[in-house]
């Protein structure tokens, strides 16, 4: 990400003292109901040996971005390509080298860790590689040439990690590691993403225990009532830091606190661990950045920014079922309302914006933004194209809580059935991901327009390995290298808007963005740069119709030139019109691209 020069006038006697009053007061908060062994003092102390602060500690840069519109993330597995007689992380590096080079500066590796199941977020060692994957010399050599994104599995583990076998066994560390509850106590109020039981019954050196697991009876949440979870936290967090992690995504973190008679979700003790968190990796790497997973209706994932010092990017999970939702129906209201609700993050914040991974599109960010009917619509007609629905319970009723589906088979057509624009829609979605304020993640089955695995999904018989495809590199380079090929295509269109992307100073991140009023039929917002040299208006058209739109309804400043940056195309009058394909879209400039 980027990096800027930086001056403080403190000296580090000082600033390590204020540190250490800081973090003591963010520990008195968290563990305000806890009874402290060694108090917050002695805790604040050991957190700060931890992560060498009493050595090196940077002044936090809290207003400060690190990152710009050079900036796009490609998200992938470690092995989501393979070859004969090499290791998945070499293959990866060596296809980012040869087919990515200047278009990503970073790389998020989804977990690489070992671990037992849910597609490797069961974490059974936190500090090791997976051996199948390769080792952390791979995972180096990569962050050495690439911004590394990894993942901080913060609320659980495995129940084959080393601490859960010990808890079990009465043994430490791992002994008071995990929740206990009272199976009869009434958990119908605690928001769960799964349908699975909520405690699972284990036999301990202690006797028969329920332990509390979020997600699967395979990931045993971890309970940080017990500060030496956070100790054991703050340890790998400084590990990932030594070898070359700069951005943290903070996975599931929305659920680290319990506390009996509440949803167990976005309590204000798991906001305060991440500001603690925050201050700890901040005054370490002054450019390290925390991203915060929280798959949660909009208004609660808004707060994970606090007053800019919690998370400096938060996943913008409503746009995904938004913009499918759009281009699938040829309505953009929703997304419209959306959109002009959201504010603009202040400097030192950003939004993370995707439009697909390697889970599905997430249904709860839609709470409150799509109604019933709509949601059953656009879940009837992604089943229609080959997705399946994952579900999650909710009291005592079942809901949908995600989608699961590629993305380009998602694009296949309109609730009507398939038609001819699954390609035109894919890239419009992504033209409009682009040119959104904030960060953009692409997930790799998206740049390389893989379709529905549906062997992957009878193989595992789990719903999302159905968006988690393994390709061969070498039938994957023979894919790219032919021509009229939709995988060619689509890497080659979707690598060239990412190109035209950084090259404009409108779409940095914190850019300003404003809303246009065009219609249902044809989404819009305006970009300006933040030194106001260059204006993008940014035109999609989101219906299977030929448009005209007249060019006054953007209001094109007549003594300016203006070009087209996705053709390269100059706009001869700026009183005429528009003529737009089915799904065509359009970043419409003042400031000519100057490098094809």
């Amino acid at each position: 990400m980027h990096e800027s020069q930086h001056s403080n006038d403190d000296s580090p006697k000082e600033l390590l003292g204020a540190l250490h009053q800081k973090i003591r007061q963010q520990i008195e908060f968290i563990y305000a109901e806890v009874a402290l062994d060694t108090g917050a003092d002695y805790l604040a102390t050991d957190l700060l040996q931890i992560m060498r602060l009493d050595k090196i500690c940077h002044p936090q840069r809290p207003y400060h971005n690190n990152w710009s519109e050079k900036d796009t993330i490609l998200i992938t597995y470690g092995d989501s390509i393979r070859t004969a007689d090499e290791k998945p992380l070499k293959t990866l590096h060596r296809f980012l080298k040869d087919h990515s080079e200047n278009i990503f500066k970073n790389v998020h590796i989804l977990p690489f860790f070992p671990s037992s199941s849910d597609g490797g977020f069961a974490i059974v060692d936190f500090s090791g590689v997976d051996k199948e994957l390769g080792d952390w010399t791979d995972i180096q050599a990569i962050a050495t040439d690439y911004g590394l994104m990894a993942d901080l599995v913060i609320n659980h583990c495995s129940s084959e990690n080393q601490w859960f076998q010990r808890y079990i066994r009465g043994e430490s560390p791992g002994k008071g590691f995990f929740l206990e509850a009272d199976p009869k106590e009434d958990f119908s109020d605690v928001v769960r993403p799964r349908t699975s039981e909520l405690l699972r019954k284990t036999q301990t050196s202690d006797g028969t225990k329920h332990v509390w697991c979020t997600f699967s009876h395979d990931q045993i949440d971890l309970n940080f009532r017990n500060p030496n979870v956070l100790k054991e936290m703050v340890t790998i967090i400084r590990h990932y830091l030594d070898r070359g992690v700069r951005i943290f995504r903070l996975d599931a973190v929305a659920f680290l606190w319990k506390k009996s008679g509440t949803p167990c979700i976005n309590l204000e003790e798991t906001h305060e661990v991440i500001r603690l968190l925050r201050s700890l990796i901040e005054h370490s790497e002054p450019d390290a950045i925390i991203i915060t997973e929280t798959n949660i209706p909009n208004r609660e994932n808004l707060a994970y920014f606090g007053n800019c010092n919690e998370a400096h990017c938060i996943y913008n999970f409503s746009l995904p079922p938004l913009l499918v939702n759009a281009l699938v129906t040829g309505d953009c209201r929703y997304l419209k309302q959306w959109l002009m609700s959201m504010p603009p993050a202040q400097n030192g914040t950003t939004y993370f914006n995707f439009i697909a991974s390697h889970d599905g599109i997430g249904l709860r960010p839609a709470e409150g933004l799509l109604n019933d009917e709509e949601l059953s619509t656009l879940i009837g007609t992604m089943e229609s194209f080959g997705g399946r629905v994952s579900w999650r319970t909710q009291g005592h009723q079942r809901k949908p809580y995600e989608i699961n589906i590629s993305l380009y088979d998602a694009m296949a057509g309109t609730p009507s059935g398939p038609d001819q624009w699954q390609q035109a829609r894919f890239i419009c979605a992504h033209a409009v991901m682009f040119a959104l304020e904030g960060i953009p993640g692409l997930y790799i089955h998206s740049l390389l327009g893989t379709r529905n695995d549906l062997d992957g999904l009878k193989t595992t018989g789990e719903n999302r390995s159905i968006n988690r495809h393994r390709w061969d590199y070498t039938a994957l380079e023979t894919e790219l290298a032919q021509q009229d090929n939709s995988h060619a295509a689509v890497f080659s269109r979707i690598k060239h808007l990412i190109k035209v992307r950084t090259q404009q100073s409108a779409f940095h991140p914190n850019a300003t963005q404003f809303t246009l009023q065009l219609g249902s039929l044809v989404f819009g917002f305006w970009r300006q740069s933040l030194d106001r040299s260059q204006s993008i208006f940014c035109i999609f058209n989101i219906s299977d119709r030929e448009l005209e739109l007249p060019l006054m309804d953007i209001n094109l400043i007549g003594t300016d030139d203006w070009w087209e940056l996705i053709s390269g195309e100059r706009i001869e009058d700026a009183s005429g019109f528009l003529r737009l394909t089915p799904y065509q879209p359009l970043w419409i400039t003042n400031k000519q691209l100057t490098d094809s």
